[in-house]
């Protein structure tokens, strides 16, 4: 269940970002890594009673601080990510 949340949380950010064109190369380029860190983390071990690597959340976490002012509608949909990480045990 929370790794389905996760992916449709994803898709959310890959959708706000074809949609956003005040972003700059450079924070697309986070964003689209980021995404494409935890996508790896979900296809080399299912989610759901698995030992994670801590720093997926640190790595979205970081995102929130840089696009919590400027880009608000990513920031809430990184948080979200952040607390479905956490509700996994990440």
């Amino acid at each position: 269940m929370p790794d389905r949340e996760l992916k449709e949380q994803l898709s959310t950010l890959r959708e706000q970002l074809e949609l956003n064109s005040h972003l700059s190369t450079d924070e697309r380029e986070n964003l689209q890594e980021l995404i494409s860190n935890i996508e790896r983390q979900l296809v080399a071990e299912p989610l759901e009673g698995a030992i994670q690597d801590p720093s997926i959340a640190d790595g979205v976490n970081l995102a929130v601080e840089r696009f919590e002012l400027d880009h608000p509608g990513i920031a809430g949909t990184l948080r979200n990510i952040v607390v479905t990480l956490g509700n996994i045990g990440i």
